[in-house]
């Protein structure tokens, strides 16, 4: 375990590729008139700015965590803040559409390699209290880009820094890139590689699994996010369809390989599974807030990006408020139900905007602060409570795999509120299209509190001392023995065991 001085200098580093990495994913939908109009960009190269990026991250981040485990996190960590820095700034100096839509897929891959090491570091660097404190600001990181993305966008693009436009978005980066390369060797600790089965070296990345699995997800999640847009056409079914034998085939290669590219075993562990869809729930139901408000609020009442973008502001506003203060405060009384209570909030401060559509803008804020204080509540103790469910040897594959359930989340959030909101749109009003789109989001974030209880409740039985069903443990196909834990895995961190109950509460 590192020293306290070192953890607390490491945080920043961490945190800021965090925030840039998501940020970037949703700071380019309010550039995309501007770069359209300046390099003339059709409808395709507009929409690949975009999915380019997601479609990038989405393939290769569970690659990128297995790297971490065979190179080590801090190294691949580094690798790719150099290679996003670097893909910044051809995205900022891209002459034309087809440079900016290569740089975007450049920078996609460098924001996969670096998402699962932030995760990895995180829980390896710190225990505890310290893990804790570390995971409320990662979750704090990560929720406000996601919720502040559109109203940051607006405002760079409206202020015209240093005449930039657009690129200014992307050009950001590279300063702040740069100032994180000058000091993460000093200040990031160098994690170690994980061991892989026996004890031994975690070995190497097997291509045909990497690429079974790039392609899989490309599979899933290009159709998902332009399907709807092209009038679902032959080719989105297709790919769909074609995803399940590559989905197979992946799957039977990890069974017969002794170091597989993703540990199956971290299924077997509920609490994960659980986690993984609340975390599924919460992102798709944060882009489709976005997707719901961007539409309503600019189709539908006329409003311009910088002017809609400050109506969002009110997320942001609760989503700090939550996150910085009120969440201490609660945490002492509610104890490990804060999340759930947070899901609640969530439940109906977007209830409560579904209720205020139809108004003038400004009565949106009122229901829009709840639901971001929400997102504040839950987001931070959720992905604590995820990885911490998981054993240290499985760090690098959780990691990656919550990566990509936030991202292909995200993408299924417009996926199902899109249809609805053009859907009723057809038959009423952009007022019944938006409360159409809100209704569905406040199903999602219900259906997330439920799971997110049930996490809440299995970790209350491993504190106080009651021993959840744990099956015997047995080995993979080819692989380590596992054990499929219900309430919280032992994980081996910085040379000592953790148990179960000390993961929960470090989650609180």
């Amino acid at each position: 375990m590192t020293t306290a001085s070192t953890s607390r200098w490491a945080l920043p580093v961490l945190l800021v590729a965090a925030f840039v990495t998501t940020l970037d994913f949703f700071v380019a939908n309010v550039a995309l008139p501007a770069i359209r109009a300046d390099l003339g960009a059709g409808e395709s190269a507009t929409q690949l700015v975009i999915a380019g990026y997601g479609l990038a991250y989405a393939a290769g981040v569970i690659v990128a965590g297995r790297l971490g485990d065979i190179h080590g996190p801090r190294r691949i960590f580094v690798i790719g803040l150099a290679l996003f820095t670097l893909a910044s700034a051809a995205c900022g100096l891209a002459p034309d559409p087809v440079f900016l839509v290569s740089a975007r897929v450049l920078q996609g891959c460098a924001a996969a390699l670096m998402a699962p090491q932030v995760l990895t570091l995180l829980t390896a660097l710190y225990s505890g209290p310290e893990r804790a404190r570390a995971f409320g600001w990662y979750g704090t990181a990560v929720g406000l880009a996601g919720v502040g993305g559109q109203a940051i966008g607006g405002a760079v693009v409206a202020l015209d820094l240093a005449g930039l436009g657009w690129r200014a978005c992307f050009l950001i980066n590279v300063p702040v890139g740069l100032l994180a390369l000058a000091f993460v060797h000093r200040l990031v600790p160098d994690a170690g590689r994980t061991a892989g089965p026996g004890g031994r070296s975690a070995g190497r990345l097997d291509v045909l699994s990497a690429a079974l699995l790039a392609a899989a997800l490309v599979a899933v999640v290009f159709p998902l996010a332009h399907g709807r847009q092209a009038g679902w056409p032959a080719w989105a079914w297709a790919s769909l369809a074609a995803s399940v034998p590559l989905v197979t085939a992946f799957v039977a290669r990890q069974r017969r390989l002794e170091e597989p590219l993703l540990d199956l075993g971290v299924f077997r562990q509920r609490r994960f599974v659980t986690g993984l869809a609340a975390v599924a729930l919460l992102f798709g139901g944060s882009s489709g807030l976005s997707f719901v408000l961007a539409l309503y609020l600019q189709d539908g009442r006329g409003l311009g990006p910088l002017a809609s973008g400050a109506v969002f502001t009110a997320v942001n506003a609760g989503f700090l408020a939550a996150s910085f203060g009120a969440r201490r405060a609660a945490g002492e009384r509610l104890g490990g139900r804060l999340p759930f209570a947070g899901a609640l909030a969530l439940a109906a401060g977007l209830l409560w905007t579904f209720m205020a559509v139809g108004g003038a803008p400004g009565a949106l804020v009122p229901g829009l602060l709840l639901a971001g204080a929400g997102m504040g509540l839950v987001m931070s103790p959720l992905l604590s409570m995820v990885l911490a469910s998981v054993r240290q040897a499985h760090a690098g594959a959780a990691a990656g795999v919550l990566g990509t359930v936030q991202e292909v989340g995200g993408v299924l959030g417009v996926t199902v509120v899109g249809p609805v909101v053009f859907g009723v749109l057809d038959a009423a009003d952009w007022t019944g299209a938006a409360r159409a789109g809100l209704a569905v989001l406040v199903i999602a974030a219900l259906a997330a509190s439920v799971l997110v209880w049930r996490l809440a409740r299995t970790g209350e039985a491993v504190r106080d001392g009651e021993r959840p069903r744990v099956p015997e443990e047995r080995p993979l196909d080819g692989g380590a023995p596992v054990t499929a834990q219900a309430g919280g895995a032992a994980c081996r961190t910085g040379g000592r065991t953790e148990s179960g109950a000390q993961l929960v509460d470090a989650a609180r």
